[in-house]
């Protein structure tokens, strides 16, 4: 069983990396590929996911009533962003069904982690760099740009690409502001990790959550604690300072990783 401190420290990583452009579920099997660590078990993972769920809730609370309210009937209700972030939604889900199997096994090597690290990493500098020399004056996303952000973040279910990087990357590619990209990515993080903690908790039996619940309470409040305090900060970051110091991390991050997957 992992020690209460391994727990503790991977619940932090995933706190803190969820919702930056660096890919949290790299960071999360990292340490088992690298330093040996067993696997942290089912019920860290529903743990570290309801922490960041209950931490961006919490943040965007204005708008996640908003978009509650506009589900209720009445004329002259704005529901186009709930529209959007429901079509963006749906690719994932379908593609995450259909390949379950493969995500799980064939695409967990360091190697892999590696290569999807450069890769999106470079995608997020060049789309940082593209959206710098355009007006981007337009602040709220279409349909038909929602749907492609959607099925950009398919490749999210590869660990290394990072969700919030490969939607940001995709939303900056098609002309919007750095803050619109990185608001609108956290949002759709909502309906992705409730639908994959329901999916956990299904799929697992009982005796196991019952072997292994103890471990969701401290999991989830260092997760929710981290992942705020990242959000907050981001936000912040994306308007002062760009991209830019997470493209350079990656890019590190993927070239050492590349050297120890080689050797």
């Amino acid at each position: 069983m992992t020690d209460w401190w391994q727990t503790i420290l991977l619940a932090i990583v995933q706190g803190v990396t969820e919702f930056l452009p660096v890919s949290s579920s790299a960071h999360l099997i990292l340490p088992s590929q690298l330093f040996g660590w067993p696997d942290q078990g089912l019920m860290f993972d529903v743990g570290v996911h309801a922490g960041t769920l209950l931490a961006v809730l919490y943040y965007f609370r204005g708008t996640v009533i908003h978009l509650c309210l506009s589900v209720m009937p009445g004329e002259g209700v704005d529901r186009s962003e709930l529209w959007s972030l429901c079509v963006a939604t749906v690719p994932v889900v379908v593609a995450g069904v259909l390949l379950k199997g493969v995500i799980a096994t064939d695409a967990r090597g360091i190697l892999v982690i590696a290569v999807t690290t450069l890769l999106f990493g470079f995608l997020l500098g060049w789309a940082d760099r593209v959206s710098r020399y355009r007006d981007n004056g337009c602040i709220t996303i279409s349909m038909r740009d929602a749907l492609l952000i959607g099925l950009a973040q398919i490749f999210a279910l590869i660990p290394g690409t990072s969700r919030s990087g490969v939607t940001i990357t995709a939303a900056l590619f098609l002309g919007y502001p750095a803050q619109t990209a990185t608001r609108f990515s956290f949002l759709m993080s909502i309906p992705v990790i409730l639908g994959a903690s329901l999916v956990m908790l299904l799929s697992a039996p009982e005796e196991h959550l019952l072997s292994t619940g103890g471990k969701i309470l401290p999991s989830l409040i260092a997760s929710a604690i981290f992942a705020y305090g990242t959000i907050a900060l981001f936000m912040r970051l994306v308007e002062r300072v760009g991209l830019m110091p997470f493209v350079i991390y990656r890019l590190i991050l993927g070239t050492l990783l590349l050297v120890w997957a080689l050797q």
